[in-house]
Parts: structure tokens; sequence; C-alpha cells
């Protein structure tokens, strides 16, 4: 029988040095006028996150299991002109007795200033203070408020744990909040804090209701607070769990169990709050019997002395067990199944949380600063820096989670209630590069999904995966690129970890999923090296006839499997790879380059009973599908991805796949041909994710001719594929196109207009845009092999970071010496090289949190 779960909001007094708040890393700056689109992030791996805004509040409350854009919590559900979520205030009096209450937020948007009832900003008409500025270095978030009537200045801080290589220690259901307040004045003062959470339990924006909720006061072990508990909620529905606010300050403690009952029509819960708050900075106990979903409130008061600062700490954490399968319409009904969470294994509920991670908080802190610092202070590129630093909060969103027995999903990316197309989506997570470089035993789990569940005894491998795992083929369609690129990935987490029992328990499959591309009416039926089939892409439709995009993905994926089969003594495999590769390169670069770029030579089949059945897919629908002229090509338009696999293969040291000017060429082409540096001169038939002076690389265009109805997206822009390009930019010494895109794509996420933590394509934090982490291994030259112990750096002068997944770190490259340093973890090393310099043999070299300086 499973016992009643809670929700705490307690107090922990210790002293104030212990919450002192250290200098954080700043990455970037945002003013006043670029901080309203701001909503950073804050919560583990697969863990659900809370928000923190540009104007210091907490909102898009995502913390059951499933996405909450707009979600904050709040009194009354009578629409957006009563919200009056969870919130921050300080009361402040002064020496002379003067006294003011000031929510700790900066002003509000004043795009939300106008409605039938007027505003609609959460909590609009409280005061708060004047001023407000935004610094981050993701995952830290700064907010800076002051205003000239108040005597103080106030630094809202949030950061969760975020540590390359340490999954569990990047994976806690949990918000660190640091409000460093400064008396600005000559006179002492007193100051109070308070933070109010409803007992929400039940109820996560959409779904569910709260139902019987209950908050007594509690003490134990030192403990002060808000036991928060349900007896009406479902314990088996998604919404039941458990959720945690502490405070670890000294001062005086107050606190509310509920707000004032209501006693007429019009409700005055709020202004007796604050008029209670507002008399002393004290809060007075109320009760209320009938209340469903009980408001919390939590206060601590001290004084300042002139000119003193104190750090004031609160943690909110969570614990919400019962997952479900994929919330797509219809999922449920099919295989409605509880699949968990990987993360609430580790705690037996939320307050475990906190005693859990208490005592490590400032060796937690520590490490995430030690490895911000290292990346934010290197000599990347300021803007490859932002990009794949803000990304990689995408993963710790509700994009990605963990079942119950540790395996990492996906959607594609977050609508603002449900997940947008589900299944870890091969052809979409084919792109991303983040997880691999900074959790390797993770991006490994993705890789046992897909050959340990999702590929089939023929080599098909569904592109997306059903839960629970016992139904993962029931989609039972292959994507071209999707399949292909799964082999790349594989190869490149083999070579990341040197796990040869990982290799040796999949290479069946792997060896099976290249094996489907040759079946009779198949991707490459007559094993020619060239795809020439139905071959469905992350575009949604199907290309007919070789095309670069599928084209360098199976060269990429021949490559890798030359390399795995010799390894595991399989050399007839590798001979037929290394043959069909020889074949597929040279006919690539004679017949599909046209001097610019690859096109697609569009070559149907003249009959669907050639086209074999598990390759037709969504647009694909047998009764109107004209296979003599079909829709929907690329056809000779220059495709912005056009090389991905050319990409993905010098991200791990395979090299070119084609004709290296060959190569140089088509980038230099996309750039020509697809960059628009004005968007409001271009037209665009379908989503708009550039707009206005904006500038972007545009999907494809048609310096040639163009297909009367060529693929759906052509006129789009998204920010995946655009890093893509930047990347493959980067990588052939085009370094100044590449920054010059990657910048283009971060000044339209500058705060003002869009959130720079939320870049989108098909919904929110879209797992494609992660590719931006490449951009750090094309700057640095960063490759490594555990297989063959073997680290390799670019010999340009700079100090560099790295990451393999396991272990990071930085190197300081000078003339023909490198001082490498592990921060993190442990790396053994048989050689080091400097491209164009040479190789060091290392001879088993091990180096653990320390720098070693090699000569070349």
């Amino acid at each position: 029988m499973k016992t009643t779960f809670t929700i705490f909001l307690a107090t922990l007094v210790v002293g104030l040095s212990y919450g002192q708040q250290s200098k954080w890393p700043v990455l970037k700056s945002y003013d006043q006028d670029h901080i309203q689109k701001i909503k950073m992030p804050v919560g583990g791996i697969g863990t659900g996150t809370v928000s923190l805004t540009g104007r210091g509040s907490l909102e898009d409350w995502e913390i059951m299991n499933r996405p909450a854009k707009g979600f904050n919590p709040t009194l009354e559900n009578w629409g957006p002109v009563k919200q009056k979520g969870p919130f921050f205030a300080i009361f402040v009096e002064d020496d002379k007795g003067i006294k003011q209450t000031r929510l700790l937020e900066g002003p509000p948007d004043e795009a939300y200033y106008e409605g039938s009832w007027g505003a609609t900003s959460n909590h609009h008409g409280l005061a708060r203070f004047s001023n407000a500025s935004f610094k981050a270095a993701y995952p830290f978030g700064q907010v800076f408020l002051s205003d000239k009537s108040l005597p103080v200045e106030v630094v809202v801080g949030a950061y969760n744990p975020l540590i390359p290589g340490n999954i569990d220690d990047s994976s806690i259901p949990m918000v660190i909040l640091n409000y460093t307040v400064k008396n600005t004045s000559k006179k002492e003062i007193s100051i109070s804090l308070a933070g109010t959470i409803q007992n929400f339990i039940g109820f996560d924006g959409k779904r569910g209701e709260a139902k019987k909720n209950i908050n007594t006061y509690r003490e134990a072990s030192g403990v002060k607070g808000l036991h928060y508990t349900t007896n009406g909620v479902d314990p088996e529905s998604e919404q039941w769990g458990t959720m945690s606010f502490v405070s670890l300050n000294e001062g005086q403690t107050s606190y509310r169990t509920d707000w004032q009952k209501k006693t007429s029509r019009w409700d005055k819960k709020r202004l007796d709050f604050w008029d209670d708050f507002s008399a002393d900075g004290v809060l007075e106990p109320r009760v209320n019997e009938k209340s469903d979903a009980p408001m919390g409130s939590l206060a601590v008061k001290t004084t300042l002395k002139a000119g003193e600062e104190k750090t004031f700490r609160f943690l909110i954490s969570w614990h919400f067990p019962n997952r479900q399968t994929w919330d797509k319409p219809g999922f449920q009904k099919m295989f409605k199944a509880t699949v968990g969470n990987y993360y609430t294994m580790k705690y037996t509920d939320s307050w475990e949380v906190i005693t859990k991670t208490l005592p490590r908080l400032e060796e937690l802190e520590t490490k995430t600063k030690t490895f911000v610092n290292a990346l934010v202070t290197s000599d990347i590129p300021f803007e490859i820096k932002e990009s794949a630093l803000f990304n990689l909060a995408h993963l710790r969103t509700q994009l990605a989670f963990r079942i119950k027995s540790g395996q990492l999903f996906g959607w594609e990316g977050l609508f603002d209630d449900f997940g947008s197309c589900f299944g870890s989506c091969t052809h979409v997570w084919n792109y991303e590069q983040t997880t691999a470089f900074l959790f390797g035993d993770l991006a490994k789990t993705m890789r046992e999904v897909e050959y340990g569940y999702a590929t089939d005894d023929t080599g098909l491998m569904s592109f997306r995966v059903y839960l629970p795992l016992t139904e993962a083929q029931t989609w039972g369609k292959a994507a071209a690129d999707g399949q292909m690129g799964s082999i790349m990935k594989f190869y490149r987490d083999w070579q990341l970890s040197g796990d040869d029992a990982f290799l040796k328990k999949h290479w069946p499959k792997v060896k099976k999923s290249l094996e489907f591309c040759w079946i009779p009416g198949g991707w490459d039926a007559d094993k020619n090296g060239v795809m020439e089939g139905s071959q469905h892409n992350t575009m949604d439709v199907e290309y007919f006839g070789p095309n670069p995009q599928m084209g360098f993905w199976y060269l990429g994926a021949l490559k890798a499997s030359i390399e795995m089969a010799k390894y595991v003594g399989d050399k007839a495999f590798a001979k037929t790879c290394q043959n069909l590769y020889n074949q597929g390169t040279t006919w690539m670069d004679k017949n599909l380059f046209n001097g610019e770029y690859y096109e697609q030579h569009i070559q149907p089949p003249m009959s669907k009973d050639k086209v074999a059945k598990s390759l037709m897919n969504i647009t694909s629908n047998e009764d109107d599908l004209n296979l003599s002229s079909p829709d929907f090509q690329l056809g000779k338009g220059v495709l912005v991805d056009q090389l991905v696999g050319q990409v993905f293969s010098h991200l791990v040291g395979l090299g070119y796949l084609a004709k290296e000017e060959n190569i140089k060429k088509t980038m230099e082409s996309i750039m020509k041909y697809n960059y628009v540096d004005q968007m409001s001169s271009h037209t665009n038939f379908h989503r708009s994710y550039a707009l206005g002076d904006e500038s972007a690389l545009l999907m494809a265009a048609y310096p040639n001719g163009r297909p009367e109805k060529p693929f759906p997206y052509y006129t789009e822009v998204m920010t995946g594929f655009e890093y893509t390009a930047a990347i493959g930019m980067l990588q052939e010494g085009q370094t100044e196109d590449g920054l010059k895109c990657i910048r283009n794509i971060r000044d339209r996420y500058d705060g003002r207009k869009r959130s720079p933590f939320n870049e989108a394509e098909a919904g929110h934090h879209y797992a494609r845009s992660m590719m931006a982490w490449a951009g750090i291994l094309a700057t640095s030259g960063f490759q490594y092999s555990a297989v063959n112990k073997s680290m390799k750096f670019t010999s340009k002068p700079g100090t560099y970071f790295w990451s393999n997944g396991y272990s990071y770190g930085t190197c300081e490259v000078k003339n023909k010496e490198a001082v490498l340093t592990v921060l993190s973890g442990e790396l053994k090393l048989d050689s080091f090289s400097l491209e164009g310099v040479g190789t060091k043999k290392m001879k088993g070299t091990i180096i653990t949190t320390k720098s070693l300086t090699i000569k070349i």
C-alpha cells in the first residue's frame, strides 16, 4: 500500500554565512528593454522545471510530467486577469519608521497591459521594483532589481547543478534561489522576505484537480516549516507527488498554513496577506478549513546595517513519480501505462531531495561554477559559447525525460501543454550533440533503445518509439536519415565511451540496420552505394532519387560501419561497406555535384509495387501518390543542411565523405544562395521563425529552377538547420560566415522578441537546436577516442574548453605545446595531437583533475 505523498514548505535555520552568494559567472547581460521574454528553465535533466523570468518571477511550473507554459498556480482560475501565482515580496522599514512592501520583481511586460478587464500579467497590480536587468551564464541566472524610492538593491539568483559527466548531480529536481539584499542607505534598516506557494498537488495547469489538500506546521530535525499533504488526489495520477519549499536563513521566521477564507463575493485574501506582511514583516496565522488548494507562506525577518549585504537562500524541490506514456491524442487509450521517472527512484519524496542535497550545496555550486567558468573564460568565440550553453537548457525541460528503468527519451519539441512529435524521433535527435559530449552514459541509453528495442529482425528501426518499451516497434516505419544517422551516433558514443561490451552487444542490430538499405524496394536495393528509393526524412516527406542529404548520411554510416566491423573482426562486412562507400562517394561527386552544390536527381520508381511498404510514410498516401512525378521534392534546390552527414563525419573523426574542394564550395554556395539579410524581403508560406530586419539562412534556395511543389518547409528558417550549416562552414575554414550565421540566430533570441533559452521549431525547446554544441568542437578541433585513447586539438593558439561525456577540462595551445587540464573525471591517453603540427605518444598516461604540459 502506498503511503500518502506530501508537500513541505519549511525553514531550516542556519547561519547566514552559509547562504552567502559567491560571485556567479556571467556570459551575457540584458538591459531592461531586453528582459520581458526571458524565461530560463531551472531544473535537472529529466525532472521538469520552473522558469526564472527576466523580471525575477518564477513562472511556467512544469513539474508534473507535462509541459505547462504559462502555468502559474493561482488562487482562482477565472482567466488571466486573475493570475495570482507564486511570488516573493520584501518588506523594508527604515530608521524613521517608513515602511514599504514590494514584489521582488521588475516591471511587467507592456504587451499585457491591455485586456477587456485591464492588464493580464501575473500579479499585475502589486507594487514592485522600477528597474530590472538580467545576467546569465546558464545554468546561472540573475535579476538585478533597484528602485530610487527604496533603500535596498536586490539580486535574485537561480540555478540548478550542472556538472558534465555527472548525471545524477545534474538531475536533481530542485530550484536553488538566492536573494541578495544590500542596504544602500546610511542607517540600519529592518527587512523581511516572504515567499508564497499554493498547495496545488493534483493540478498541472490543464489536467487533474487539487482536492482535499492540507497544510500543517511541522518542526523536525532542526527544520521548521509547512508540511503539504493531500487526502483527495488519486495516488496513481501523474499529478500526485510532493514538493518542498525550504528557507536556509537565520532571523525571525513566521508562516501561514493558509490564507484568509472567502467571506463574501469579493475575495480579499491577497489584501489580507499584503496588509499583514506590510505591517511589520511578520505573518500572522490564518485558518481556512474549506480550501482544497490552500496557500502556504513563509517569511524571515532580520536587519541590515548601513551598506551591509546579506544573501537569503531558498530551495524548491519536487517529486512526481507517475509519468505515463507519450501524451499524444489517443496514445493513452492505446497503451495507457505508467513508465515512471528515474529521478524519483533516487529519493522517497521531495523532502529527501532536500535532506540529501543540503549537505552538498556548496560542493555542487562550486562544481557547477567550475564548469561554466571553464567554458565562459575560454577563447571560443562568444556567439558559439552562448548558443551552446543556452541551448543546453532544453535538456532540462520537459523535452527530455528518463523512465523508471533509466533510458532517456525526448519529444521533438514542446507545445504549451503537451509534447510535440513523440518518440525520440531519430531524424531530429540525429542533430543533437549536447548529450553525448556532456553526459555520455545518457546518450548510450538512447542507442540502447534504438538497437535494443526499436529495431526489428529485418533491420527496420522505427524512427518513433512507442512506450512502454514492449510496444517500441509499433510505429513500424523507417526514416532514411534517422536510421543512417543512428549508426553514426552509435559509432560516436562507442568512440567516446570506449565501451567494447556496448559495441559487441548491439553490433548485430547495427549491422542489420545498415543491411536494411539493401532489401528489395529499399533505399539502395541495387547496392551501388547510392540512396535511390523512397527516403522518408526530417522534412516530413519522401525523397525519390539520389540527393545529398540522404546520400551523405548513408556514406557516413558506411564509413562508421567499416571501422566497427573491422574492430569486431567482421572483415567480410567491412569489405562490403568499403566497396559501397567507394562507389557512392565517387558517384555523388560525379553526378550530384553541379559545380556549386549537390542537388537531387528525382528518379521515382514507376510502380508502387517497387516501393517497400515499410518505407511509405506520412506524406505518401498510396491512393493519390504520383510516383512518376512526385511532389514535395528538393530537386535542384540548395538545401541548407545537405552536408549534415559530412558535418557529423568531421565531428567523429571520419574525415571527408566526398572531394574536399566540393564540400568547401557547397558551403560557400549555401551562404551565397540561402542567406537573407532582411527577412522582410523574403516571402514565406509556412511557419515564421525569423521576421522583419532579422537575418537568417533559408531552408532551401532555387537559383536553377524550382519544382512546382517543393518540400513544404523550403521557405522557412529553423535554427537547428542553420547551426548545421554554420558548423560546416567553421569546419571548412569559412570562419566569418559560420560565426555570422550563429550570431544572427542569437540576435533573434535577444530577450525582447524571444527567450534566449527557447529556440523553437515544431515546438518550444526544440531538440535539433542542440546541434549548437558542435560549434565548440568545430572551433577547438577537439576529437577524442576512448577506443584508441587519442585526443586532438587545433594548433591555433588559445585556451579551449573540451568535454567527452565522461570528463572535461581545458587545453591551452601555444606554439608546439599544449597544457591539458582535467577539471573533472579521468582521462586516459596513448597519444595527443595538434592539427598540422604532430602527435605525441603518451604511453598510457592517466590524468585526473590536474594539468599536464605536452610538447610536440
